[in-house]
């Protein structure tokens, strides 16, 4: 299975970050050594001067597909869930200021959390809500209503790029109010008020 992220997807975390707004999604994909082992604590890289989390919809696709039309791509999954990209800002910013891919800054070992997956149609996936907390204080709050490319139309732009196979996941970008994680925080991923993931930072 593969790991397929996108970034830029929320106009206010991108003028949080200060980017520049994209004319198509920005992608980028994780190893699947990246996925954090359910019930572990997540490990600040020793080499690491700051991680922060970003919260974002999972989508786990349910069959191969490759160009797919955004009409046809619901077929493509059953299951949405909860997450986080953990990013090393700092390794990211010097990475992207020398034109350098983001890898070692986003798709290091544990970067990527995957919470609990619910069966889609218990939900709006137009209005779908969705929080971060940090030792119990709101940080981030999204919704996918205000996604700059929706769910289908995400499936259908990276299917012409990978051929999406049973059991990939979609990270789908993460809203404004990223922030950096130290040791002995507590994480809490809520979709619909429901907890979808707990993590400890060490």
């Amino acid at each position: 299975m593969k790991i397929i992220c996108i970034g830029r997807n929320y106009t206010e975390h991108i003028k949080e970050l200060e980017n520049e707004k994209p004319i198509e999604p920005v992608v980028f994909l994780k190893p699947d050594s990246a996925i954090l082992p359910k019930k572990m604590p997540f490990f600040i890289p020793a080499w690491s001067k700051g991680i922060h989390y970003e919260v974002e919809i999972l989508v786990k696709i349910n069959r191969v597909g490759k160009h797919i039309q955004t009409k046809f791509a619901h077929k493509y999954y059953d299951e949405i869930g909860l997450g986080i990209d953990f990013t090393d800002r700092e390794l990211q910013s010097v990475l992207k200021s020398k034109g350098l891919p983001w890898e070692k800054a986003k798709a290091f070992d544990g970067s990527a959390v995957i919470g609990n997956f619910y069966n889609k149609e218990d939900f709006d996936l137009e209005n779908l809500s969705f929080q971060l907390y940090k030792n119990q204080q709101l940080v981030q709050d999204g919704n996918s209503s205000k996604m700059m490319w929706k769910i289908d139309e995400l499936i259908a732009y990276v299917s012409q790029y990978f051929t999406l196979k049973k059991g990939d996941i979609i990270f789908t970008g993460t809203p404004k109010g990223v922030g950096k994680t130290f040791e002995n925080d507590v994480l809490i991923g809520t979709i619909n008020n429901k907890e979808a993931f707990k993590i400890k930072i060490k």
